[in-house]
Formats: C-alpha cells, sequence, structure tokens
C-alpha cells in the first residue's frame, strides 16, 4: 500500500514532530504539581502588549518556547527574555522544551528588530538568550555581539544580559561575545555533573565552568551568572558541590529553580523541592560568598532579571568599600 500526499494543492502537510529525538523514548508519569509550584494562567492587559511587540517584530521568546512558568507575571511587566537564531535548536537536552532539529539560515535583521522591541518596551534591563548552533562556524557569537551592539544603538540606558551556549568547539567565541562588552554573562550549568548523560547530553560539565571562569579572565568587570535546576534526580551534596565550582570559577551569581517536565517524553521529575530546602541552599550559596542568589520553586534564569540586576551591582559597590578593591 502506497499513500500520496499531495503538496501542489494546498493540502496540509504533515506537522514535524518538536522532538524529534524523544519519539521512541517511553512516556513517563507527569507528577502532579504541589499548591507551591501553581501559577496564574497569563492574560492581562500588560501581557497582551508585550506579546504584540514581541509579535510585531517577529521574535521568539525562551519565554514561549521554553513555557517558562511565570510569563503571565514577567509580560505583565513588559519583560520578555529575547531567544535569538531562531527557534530550533542543534542540541537535544533531556530537559528542554525548545524544538531541536536543523535551523534555517541566520536571520540579518534580527540584531535591528530586537534593538527596536527593547527600545518599544521601554526596558532598563534586558536579557538575550539562544538556541544552540553547533552548526555554525563561531556557535551564533557573532550574531550575539551584532544583537548587543544594535541594543546600545537604540536603547543606550538600557542593561544587558546574556545567556549563551557553551561554544563547545567554537575557538574565540567567548572573546567576541564578550569584546561587545555585556553587563551581566550568563551560562547555565543545568544540573550536576553525575547527570550530564542522561540530562544534557551534548555538554561537558568543566567546559560549562571553565567558560564562566574564562569569562572573569577576559573580562574582570563583567557580572557573571549561573544556574541549575533541582528536582531531577541530584543528591544535596553533588548541589552544593557545585556551588563550589562556581565559587572557584568567580561567578557572582547563582539561581537555582525547581525542574518542571515539559512532556512525558521529557526527563521525569524525581521530586518536588520544598520552598524551605529552597531556603536552605539560598543561605549556604550565601555564606559561600556568592554576591546573590535566587534560590525558589520558580526561580528562573531571568526571571525578575532587573531588579537582581539592581542588588547585583550594590552588593559589588558594598563587597569592594569593605575590600577596598578596584574591578
Amino acid at each position: 500500500m502506497v499513500t500520496v500526499l499531495n503538496t501542489l494543492d494546498g493540502a496540509p502537510r504533515p506537522q514535524r514532530p518538536r522532538h524529534p529525538e524523544k519519539q521512541n523514548r517511553p512516556e513517563s508519569a507527569v507528577l502532579r504539581k504541589p499548591a507551591w509550584i501553581r501559577v496564574k494562567a497569563p492574560g492581562s492587559p500588560g501581557y497582551a502588549a508585550t506579546k504584540k511587540i514581541i509579535r510585531q517584530h517577529g521574535l521568539h521568546t525562551v519565554c514561549e518556547e521554553a513555557a517558562c512558568p511565570n510569563i503571565g507575571e514577567c509580560w505583565e511587566q513588559r519583560h520578555a527574555t529575547m531567544m535569538i537564531m531562531g527557534d530550533t535548536c542543534t542540541r537535544a537536552c533531556a530537559f528542554c522544551n525548545v524544538k531541536t532539529g536543523l535551523p534555517a539560515a541566520l536571520d540579518e535583521n534580527e540584531p535591528a528588530h530586537v534593538g527596536a522591541a527593547v527600545a518599544k518596551l521601554d526596558l532598563a534591563h534586558v536579557v538575550i538568550t539562544s538556541v544552540d548552533r553547533d552548526d555554525l562556524a563561531d556557535g551564533g557569537a557573532g550574531h550575539f555581539a551584532k544583537v548587543i551592539e544594535a541594543i546600545r544603538a537604540q536603547a543606550p540606558t538600557t542593561t544587558i544580559e546574556i545567556l549563551t551556549p557553551d561554544f563547545l568547539r567554537k575557538e574565540r567565541a567567548l572573546e567576541r561575545v564578550l569584546e561587545a562588552k555585556p553587563d551581566v554573562f550568563n551560562h547555565n550549568l543545568e544540573t550536576v555533573p553525575s547527570l550530564y548523560l542522561r540530562v544534557r547530553p551534548g555538554a561537558r560539565y568543566y567546559h560549562s565552568l571553565r567558560l564562566l571562569e574564562r569569562a572573569k579572565e577576559v573580562e574582570p568587570a563583567v557580572f557573571t551568572k549561573s544556574g541549575i535546576m533541582v528536582g531531577l534526580g541530584e543528591a544535596r551534596d553533588e548541589v552544593l558541590q557545585v556551588m563550589d565550582d562556581l565559587r572557584s570559577a568567580g561567578v557572582d551569581f547563582l539561581t537555582i529553580g525547581q525542574y518542571l517536565q515539559p512532556t512525558r517524553k521529557h526527563h521525569p521529575v524525581a521530586r518536588f523541592v520544598p520552598p524551605d530546602e529552597f531556603a536552605g541552599y539560598e543561605r549556604v550559596a550565601r555564606a559561600k560568598g556568592f554576591l546573590l542568589v535566587s534560590a525558589s520553586p520558580l526561580t528562573r534564569s531571568s526571571y525578575h532579571a532587573d531588579k537582581d540586576f539592581a542588588a547585583l551591582r550594590t552588593a559589588r559597590a558594598q563587597a569592594l568599600r569593605q575590600t577596598g578593591a578596584s574591578v
């Protein structure tokens, strides 16, 4: 038997799976969320206004692509995390809801569109992230730099935080990004080393750690930031070791949030970590010397990023006054 698909007369084509690499994986149960993890559905006038601006400029956001639970709250306040270089990632992390596959060519007009959207939203602080682009010679570093430069040109008072891929095997990619002078360099470790092969198989824990350390070496004044998820099956001692590793790399700001399973095909939630455990992680992390720590069930890399950046600058200034040092 042969099935013929007519693609010439406007007939709909079969939709490509969002995560083709996960289609043959067994399904796992999605645990019921506890009361502390639930949020209101988005729908405020501020949310609608932010969505309209994003659509007008043809942009992608990680808020939508990663199904962030905080989208209603953030977009109501006109805070959106722009996701550049398309909506398709070349990696296939077991936790991530972003579409995987072969990405399209870079849009050369995207930097200007991002700059215009940031200006129109009148943002004091913006977070720019991206899909992984292993298909590009520089991993997209040059495009990141162009976006930063476009924002500086169209919204000169806006501070800029970038959340980058790991630029694995992309020589001088980090240096190219930092030449554009972002205010915050963020790269997430995502989880503890023992879970990398299952959760983040395309990445290398110590490469990511070295990337963060190298950022400080290249640009000592830049704030560095990293985050992990909990509830993936890690042990508490492993989380504490990640804290020590990040402090050894000179990282200023740590975020810790609850992992939420996007679909039954994704890595299962091992458990929902209660708020008091997050508070305990925050106390320990602050004692280890991070300038700023955000740890809660709903914490995400760009959650309250504008307020956190102001607190980060204040914390550094206080630390420098106490030591008499300078950046």
